[in-house]
């Protein structure tokens, strides 16, 4: 198939939740070469910015890549005042999105950058992720409309139930259907929105990237992001790029930058060392059993086509 006759995504609807608002993308004046960063949570979405920002600025000492990087349809910050943040940067720059691609403004001037990852890692670092919410983000999230969904709340179960019903739900909790706790995510299904980025991953502007290949080979994955985006890559800095995309090191990096770790508290109770917990894969494979395991398997064959299930579980693209 040529590129002529590729049909780039387009906006179909309006997403609003406690934590993410579509709308927000509407007005947004798009540069030429701007980057946008989407995810499901968890899935490497910090990781990606990171990269981005090490690249795009020469990696530099101390630099916070979420820092450089707004969330843009995340609804705790004036939009005047994200817009205004990225007006005056002058260098490439780096957005942020979690939202579903049909909720998503697609722009021809823009080089889209989605993750993957297996769900059991992500629902296992979601569960970590939402049990350190602080009071104060919880309130100010759901002091919005309650039509917006159900209300967050931290997990008043453990990690084994959290998993089997995000597994089920995509994530999407309502209340009254035996979720594990009171409130949702906040976030699209995560079945619904991987598969809708997967579906167009033959745009010329669109760039799959997963989670497990970026552990087994971070700096081919770097060389491979760099050259979609056709950002120069000095060999001499690439050794530095990558130590400054490991864990330990952005997680440093968050906690010494006075702006990220006053952020980070307010967010999550444990800051930066809640925020970058593990970064591991795999931790479900001691506690569930054979059975729960093999669950996610069969529910992704339901909701995902074929191709897009083995990607997401292993990080292959099939021909």
């Amino acid at each position: 198939m040529g590129l002529a006759e590729i049909v780039l995504p387009g906006k179909s609807r309006e997403f609003e939740t406690r934590l993410m608002d579509s709308r927000r993308w509407n007005d947004f004046a798009f540069r030429n070469g701007d980057i946008v960063v989407d995810t499901w949570a968890k899935a490497g979405t910090t990781w990606m910015q990171e990269i981005l920002a090490q690249l795009i600025l020469g990696a530099p000492d101390g630099l916070v890549g979420q820092a450089i990087s707004p969330w843009l349809d995340m609804v705790f910050l004036p939009m005047d005042e994200v817009a205004q943040r990225l007006e005056g940067q002058g260098h490439r720059r780096v957005i942020k999105s979690h939202l579903p691609l049909d909720a998503l403004v697609y722009s021809p001037k823009a080089k889209y950058v989605f993750v993957g990852r297996d769900v059991r890692d992500v629902a296992w670092s979601m569960y970590n992720h939402v049990a350190s919410y602080t009071d104060a983000f919880l309130a100010g999230l759901n002091a919005r409309p309650d039509s917006l969904g159900p209300k967050l709340s931290r997990p008043s179960c453990d990690v084994r139930d959290f998993y089997l019903y995000f597994i089920e739900t995509g994530g999407v909790f309502e209340p009254g259907q035996g979720a594990p706790y009171g409130g949702g995510t906040g976030l699209s299904d995560f079945w619904a929105h991987t598969q809708g980025f997967f579906d167009h991953r033959a745009a010329p502007n669109l760039l799959l990237v997963h989670y497990a290949n970026l552990k087994a080979d971070l700096e081919g994955e770097i060389r491979r992001v760099a050259a979609f985006l056709d950002l120069p890559l000095d060999e001499a800095l690439l050794p530095k790029v990558v130590d400054h995309c490991g864990i330990d090191r952005m997680r440093g990096a968050a906690e010494s930058d006075p702006q990220s770790d006053a952020g980070l508290k307010f967010v999550f109770n444990g800051g930066a060392q809640a925020f970058f917990n593990k970064g591991t894969n795999g931790r479900w494979k001691d506690v569930l059993t054979p059975e729960e395991i093999a669950r996610a398997d069969a529910i992704a064959s339901e909701r995902l086509s074929p191709d897009c299930a083995h990607w997401l579980k292993t990080g292959e693209l099939r021909p």
